[in-house]
């Protein structure tokens, strides 16, 4: 059973706009001289491109705006934004900060431009949700613990009522941090985030997953669990597949991907790991509807969710560059690192990591 989308309109004055995105870029560190691109295509908000071009002539930035015909999208990960046109990844690679006004993830370019430290803020949700979740404080200072922690961190052990029991070993990926600004070079951020996550060492991933009522797929659809979803994972890849509805939605997007009917990569583990914005609810699809522009970061990063990804790693440095990526932010889990309990049953009980929501 489909819960119905409710109709919300915009509640922000869209007159604010300007005066958000001025919050979010002195939070990024935006500066007099620096050289910002607005990095768009042909579905952006042009009001976005509006409120970052006033915002950055107001903090002395030089900004200008880079608009292709490419539409990427959670559906289309990977997608080649910038393509071979000659020029502009060299004109990424001179900026300050790329502001992305869409999906640059999984792309072959990010991680040689992130690496010459360009900073890159990605800016895809709606107005009501960017003004909701802009980082509270101390959300950065609890990511960059999490970070921390999940670093250090050999062995992890997710399970719960549900039935969860996962194990998997860490430490041959990077851990990627997102905190809701870009104030670091070489840092990629996503405006409204606050979460933590690394890639499994390969076949490192071993038992069951499964999905409840309740859980939401973020993507490739974006909608509650509404049966249960039991996934056997050995040797770093998803085996079988068992459930109703969302089973069968879940296995027909991974096979629709596969290159060869022998290609696995859309069954890999990908991404793992946990939310800590306040600002988050889970209930937001059930609130706003199951438009994707209002549970892009909201869905991800709500304090204790377990994310549960399939698919593509390159964004990690691996070779795994597969369309067929799932993401399933779980409630309820219970995540242990190192025979440590950070999050009890969806609640965090590491005190650092705990930040004091905003009211807005």
């Amino acid at each position: 059973m489909r819960v119905p989308a409710a109709v919300r309109h915009q509640e922000m004055n869209p007159a604010k706009l300007t005066g958000l995105f001025l919050k979010q870029f002195v939070l990024s560190k935006v500066g007099p001289g620096e050289t910002m691109v607005l990095l768009s295509d042909m579905t952006t908000r042009p009001e976005y491109v509006e409120a970052a071009f006033a915002a950055a002539e107001e903090l002395g930035a030089n900004a200008y705006e880079m608009r292709v015909n490419m539409v990427p999208s959670w559906t289309k990960v990977g997608v080649d934004t910038i393509g071979q046109t000659k020029g502009l990844k060299d004109a990424l690679i001179a900026a300050d900060i790329v502001v992305a006004l869409h999906i640059p993830l999984f792309t072959g370019w990010l991680r040689e431009v992130m690496g010459t430290g360009t900073r890159f803020l990605m800016i895809i949700d709606a107005p009501d949700d960017l003004e909701t979740l802009l980082a509270p404080k101390g959300l950065k200072e609890a990511v960059k613990h999490a970070g921390e922690r999940l670093s250090a961190t050999k062995e992890i052990r997710v399970v719960s009522d549900a039935g969860t029991d996962l194990t998997y070993s860490c430490g041959d990926y990077p851990v990627m941090s997102q905190w809701g600004y870009s104030d670091e070079p070489g840092h990629f951020d996503h405006w409204g985030v606050g979460h933590t996550h690394t890639f499994p060492n390969e076949g490192s991933a071993n038992g069951t997953v499964v999905m409840a009522p309740g859980d939401i797929v973020i993507l490739p659809y974006c909608r509650y669990v509404h049966d249960e979803v039991r996934l056997e994972i050995r040797d770093g890849f998803i085996r079988k597949v068992e459930g109703g509805l969302d089973a069968k939605l879940m296995t027909d997007w991974l096979n629709d991907n596969k290159v060869s009917d022998d290609d696995l990569d859309p069954y890999a583990v990908s991404h793992l790991g946990w939310g800590l914005n306040p600002q988050a609810r889970w209930y937001n699809i059930a609130l706003n509807g199951d438009d994707p522009e209002r549970a892009h970061a909201a869905a991800r990063v709500f304090p204790g969710n377990f994310l549960f990804s399939t698919g593509p790693n390159t964004q990690g440095g691996g070779t795994r560059n597969t369309k067929g990526h799932y993401d399933v932010p779980m409630r309820d889990c219970t995540v242990i690192l190192d025979n440590e309990i950070i999050i009890d049953k969806g609640r965090i009980v590491d005190e650092a990591m705990i930040v004091e929501r905003e009211a807005r």
